[in-house]
């Protein structure tokens, strides 16, 4: 047997070499050409001379990188050329190893060689590379349009009952499993063309368990404060602010912000003029009022116990709580912010009626049922800012407030906790300080009577209240019976009256 199998293999291996021998396989390993059927991956090199063959290979790489690549991300997908990948291709040897098809290697590589020439084509792998920096760079810039944010359960009060509102599993695309998934796809299964490539993404799972948001049934703390004394347009900004912030459900360890809830405080979201403060002054601004809904908020907040993370007072000193018991809103460098440091949901309600705005704060309720917080102000010191004058061009006998005055104060605020009645602990909450702010009186001090005018102004010079109400009291009369009269037409006017050419009117503007 072994004598056969021997005998064998040299028939084979002379056949072989008379195959090789002939004349016109010679001339073929003469030629400066590769062998008809060769392939370079999908590229026919078949007799190309090696720089005809190197710039097929470089043209198929330059038209490969043109392709489309959709990667896709559950219903989602982004669009980016190969080139975006950093599609490349360096292994020039494969040109070579082309040229060498049926003339080079020993005579059974060679046999073989052309027998796979004979029976069809003779295919060398072309293996692509891609940037895998560019790739991961492509990936972490596109996942804000490829992920899919999950949409947490949430809660509607109706009745006085909740409903629960099913939440939506999201998807977040694996950077580094999809750069893995991209490179394996360019490397043995890409053709050169457009493609989509599914990338490999995690299934988010929404907050909020029917089991969790069930048990969300007491209030935590609630607070009401009234606004019985402001005008339309404040009114209708804690209203619109109010909705905002209503219905909010915040989970365990996550922040709330009323600026975020609320803004943009413009009339496109509904916000009208009035009055705020402003550097020590009252002025009217969008939203007006807006402040008073965090404050009534934030007591609601810290009645819950929940976790204050930014809370800033008023520059000058509000009506509607008490000192330090007040959370101011001023553009994005003034916020309330607190957390739910609770171990379940927590649903913010707050509604508007009879020109109160309130808040209740509903979750599960962990504390002891005899166990109580309250909070005191205390005003730690007061400064009296007084009533400052100012002369005008009004005329002598005008006299009017243009801004009411604000006493300043420095104020804490205790939290105080007690457990079946007695107390447990007192500690400092908070601590204010409020500007003080002078009562402005505008007095008018035109007069065509020099002796009218010096007697307002010595009384000015003063700076005594009483002496000026007295210098100005002779003179009230006359003063309200000048500023009822119409304005005197202008020149323009005159000439209009009278059929004159106002072109002929001499002055200067």
């Amino acid at each position: 047997m072994k004598k056969r199998a021997i005998t064998c293999l040299m028939v084979g291996i002379a056949a072989a070499c008379g195959l090789l021998a002939t004349p016109a396989q010679t001339r073929a390993e003469d030629a400066d050409t590769i062998a008809k059927g060769v392939y370079i991956g999908s590229i026919d090199v078949g007799g190309m001379t090696q720089e005809e063959a190197v710039a097929a290979v470089e043209t198929y790489v330059e038209s490969a990188g043109n392709a489309q690549m959709t990667l896709s991300a559950g219903n989602r997908s982004v669009s980016v050329t190969a080139r975006d990948l950093g599609i490349d291709f360096t292994d020039m040897h494969v040109v070579q190893e082309a040229m060498d098809v049926g003339r080079r290697g020993n005579l059974i590589q060679r046999y073989k060689d052309k027998r796979e020439l004979e029976n069809g084509t003779k295919v060398i792998e072309m293996r692509l590379d891609i940037d895998h920096a560019a790739v991961t760079g492509i990936l972490t810039e596109k996942a804000e349009e490829l992920d899919q944010d999950a949409v947490d359960s949430g809660l509607v009060r109706e009745d006085g009952k909740f409903r629960i509102i099913p939440g939506a599993e999201g998807i977040a695309v694996d950077v580094d499993g999809s750069v893995q998934v991209i490179e394996d796809y360019i490397a043995h299964t890409w053709d050169g063309t457009s493609a989509e490539i599914e990338l490999m993404a995690d299934v988010v799972e929404p907050r909020g368990s029917e089991e969790e948001l069930s048990q969300i049934t007491d209030v935590l703390g609630t607070y009401k404060t009234n606004y019985s004394d402001s005008g339309a347009n404040r009114c209708t900004n804690i209203a619109v602010a109010t909705g905002f912030i209503d219905g909010t459900v915040l989970y365990p360890g996550e922040e709330f912000s009323v600026y975020e809830a609320i803004h943009p405080l413009d009339a496109a979201n509904g916000y009208k003029l009035a009055g705020s403060y402003e550097n020590g002054q009252t002025v009217e601004s969008y939203g007006g009022g807006v402040c008073q809904v965090s404050t009534t908020l934030y007591n609601a907040a810290i009645l819950a116990e929940l976790e204050i993370t930014e809370r800033s007072n008023h520059s000058m000193i509000v009506t509607y709580v008490d000192p330090s018991m007040d959370a101011a809103i001023a553009g994005d460098y003034k916020d309330l912010r607190f957390v739910n440091n609770q171990e379940l949901p927590i649903y913010i309600e707050g509604y508007t009626e009879g020109k109160n705005v309130c808040f209740n704060i509903y979750g599960h309720e962990t504390r002891p049922a005899d166990r109580k917080v309250s909070y005191v102000s205390e005003v730690t010191s007061q400064q009296d800012p007084g009533t400052q004058f100012v002369a005008t061009g009004q005329p002598v006998g005008y006299i009017a407030t243009a801004q009411g005055k604000h006493i300043g104060y420095t104020a804490r605020l205790w939290k105080i906790v007690t457990v079946g009645g007695v107390e447990q602990s007192r500690e400092v909450f908070n601590q204010s300080t409020y500007r003080a702010s002078p009562k402005i009186v505008h007095v008018g001090t035109a007069s065509a009577d020099a002796n009218a005018s010096a007697v307002i102004g010595a009384a000015l010079a003063t700076g005594d209240e009483a002496t000026i109400y007295n210098a100005v009291a002779p003179y009230t009369a006359s003063a309200m019976a000048i500023m009822s009269q119409p304005p005197a037409p202008s020149p323009e006017e005159q000439a209009i009256v009278g059929n004159v050419d106002p072109s002929q009117i001499t002055g200067g503007q």
